[in-house]
């Protein structure tokens, strides 16, 4: 009985545990990505006008964007404390929208309803901020996975809520927003004491590298199965028993990964004593711990020879353990005097002040800007996008979209991860190359090639969702883990200024310029059946590929400069990355 109970005790205290609790949160925590399926309610139930819904999105996107308060307050109190503080923003936030759209109290102005929606959506902010710094603290040799697969499902999540609604047979949208405000919070509620930090640097596994794998699996059939679910209820109508049962298969699928900390757990024999010993360094770095040991380790990049770097791997290694043992004896004997600098070097723990200072950071700062600024523009005119092409559906292409973007994060993760393990290459190095693929999914909309709204679709969906697998493990690797929710959720804020400034300068102003001219031709030209507006009468609305051709070339532009940037950062950063990775490969 007390092998067992023993067995028990580690369950609850697996990082595996942990892992999949985090993935459940985050399979609710996109609640932004639903906006498109309640703003038509909203619309119709108050009255309102197309910008006046637009003002509503602009409300919504702040909330999301707005972070740093989530990235503050996860230095001062336990994951709970921020997973309890998204519940009741999410719940009070939507519940109060579905009060007002439901009609269950009078209609109140427009403002009200701006504050309710970003309230209700920056919860999710304590969601991601909570499940990211728990796993990234428990598998800190593995964060390009974890990140990737936590983003992954939260991009999801829209279309995972989507699904279990569809279960319910509710008669109006309304209810969808009862759903949004309920659904998250009782998750969460439910996963709160769990989802934490629980030394998981001591826990690693032979079994570890199996459960990734299979947890990719999931990913990839969870992403198939929903595509497929979303094509064929688009093409036929189907019953509701049939839409329960789909959705019954979904939720398997969701809760599948558990079986992976029950195998490790009650299935799996202990882990020999030499992986903790292995992987002292990690714990110390989760703990802030700097010892006389690091000092000297740092005084080495000082003191080695500049042709140190360009040696094979295991001359490299041989030199500087020399050097190591020289500076311990120089130091012990009194003979240097070793060096105490005044802030962080790469790779140690910044605050977020520290971390303002540097140029890593905004040179970082600003590739994510113009290369997620311009994924994200793509993203919030999709639609418009898809009509300005003659397609009337614009649902499917939306969708297709979400599931390239999901399986853009879940890949990045891996592909980066390859990247600083097998050949100790800075982790930047696969985000310029996600930014290049992004720039050649961007120019062949431009230049209109066939098939040009598909092959789009692809490219500039993977590689906007691989930014967000790439970026927190970059960030924690040369800033850190101390301050990572503040430093992550500072950077995350470049996302939507440059969806801001792209959106609203750039790509409205030259559809808004076609649209004018197009509609001049109309009063010259009633009958022109190519010049046929598909946009409400009293609205302007662009026909044909020029509406953002030009838009799509100058943001290819900017993923090439973003690119670039991002190079500089390889560049600056690589003995950093061959510190922490180079030993892998020897």
């Amino acid at each position: 009985m007390a092998p067992l109970h023993g067995k028990f005790k580690a369950f609850k205290n697996s990082r595996w545990l942990v892992f999949v609790c985090a993935m459940w949160i985050q399979s609710f925590a996109g609640i932004g990505y639903l906006f498109g399926s309640i703003s038509p309610v909203i619309k119709s139930t108050m009255g309102y006008t197309q910008r006046q819904v637009a003002i509503l999105g602009v409300a919504k996107d702040l909330g999301d964007a707005i972070r740093f308060i989530a990235g503050y307050l996860s230095e001062i109190i336990p994951s709970w404390g921020l997973l309890a503080i998204g519940t009741v923003l999410n719940f009070l936030g939507y519940g109060l929208l579905w009060l007002i759209v439901s009609q269950k109290i009078a209609a109140l102005p427009l403002w009200v309803l701006c504050i309710a929606i970003y309230v209700g959506t920056n919860g999710e902010t304590f969601f991601n901020t909570a499940a990211l710094i728990s796993c990234v603290q428990n598998f800190p040799k593995s964060r390009g996975p974890v990140v990737g697969i936590l983003k992954g499902y939260a991009g999801l999540s829209g279309a995972i809520i989507s699904q279990i609604y569809a279960m319910f047979n509710a008669p109006s949208n309304a209810s969808l927003i009862f759903m949004i405000a309920v659904g998250p919070s009782m998750v969460v509620i439910a996963l709160m004491f769990i989802v934490r930090p629980v030394g998981g640097h001591r826990q690693v596994r032979p079994g570890d590298n199996a459960g990734f794998t299979f947890t990719y699996s999931v990913c990839l059939v969870l992403a198939a199965y929903l595509l497929g679910v979303i094509i064929v209820e688009d093409l036929f109508d189907l019953s509701q028993t049939l839409i329960t049962l789909l959705a019954a298969i979904l939720i398997v699928f969701v809760v599948l990964p558990i079986v992976i900390p029950i195998i490790l757990t009650f299935f799996s024999e202990p882990k020999p004593l030499l992986h903790e010993n292995l992987l002292i360094d990690a714990q110390r770095e989760g703990e802030g711990y700097k010892s006389e040991n690091e000092v000297i380790f740092s005084e080495v990049e000082d003191e080695k020879a500049s042709d140190v770097d360009s040696l094979p791997s295991s001359e490299r290694q041989k030199r500087i353990i020399q050097l190591q043992a020289k500076l311990f004896q120089a130091a012990a004997d009194g003979a240097v005097r070793v060096k105490r600098r005044r802030g962080p070097r790469r790779g140690e723990n910044f605050t977020l002040m520290q971390a303002l200072v540097k140029a890593d950071f905004w040179l970082i700062f600003v590739s994510l800007l113009l290369a997620a600024g311009s994924g994200l523009t793509v993203i919030d005119n999709l639609g418009q996008i898809v009509l300005s092409l003659g397609y009337t559906d614009t649902s499917i292409y939306v969708s297709m979209i979400s599931i390239w973007n999901f399986l853009g994060r879940v890949g990045g993760g891996y592909f980066s991860e390859i990247i600083v393990r097998d050949y100790a290459y800075p982790r930047p190095v696969a985000m310029a190359v996600v930014q290049v693929i992004m720039a050649v999914g961007l120019f062949y909309y431009a230049v209109g090639l066939p098939g040009q709204i598909y092959v789009s679709t692809v490219l500039i969906g993977l590689g906007y969702g691989a930014h967000w697998a790439i970026l927190p493990a970059a960030a924690s690797e040369l800033f850190g883990l101390k301050s990572f929710g503040a430093l992550y959720n500072f950077l995350t804020m470049a996302n939507p200024a440059g969806s801001l400034i792209f959106s609203e300068v750039i790509a409205s102003g030259i559809y808004d310029y076609y649209a004018e001219k197009q509609a001049a031709l109309r009063q010259q030209n009633p009958s022109s059946l190519l010049l046929k507006s598909l946009g409400d009468d009293d609205d302007l609305s662009c026909v044909g590929t020029i509406c953002y051709s030009i838009t799509f070339g100058i943001l290819s532009a900017l993923c090439i400069v973003a690119a670039g940037l991002s190079m500089i950062v390889v560049y600056r950063t690589r003995r950093v990355y061959t510190q922490l990775y180079g030993n892998l490969n020897n």
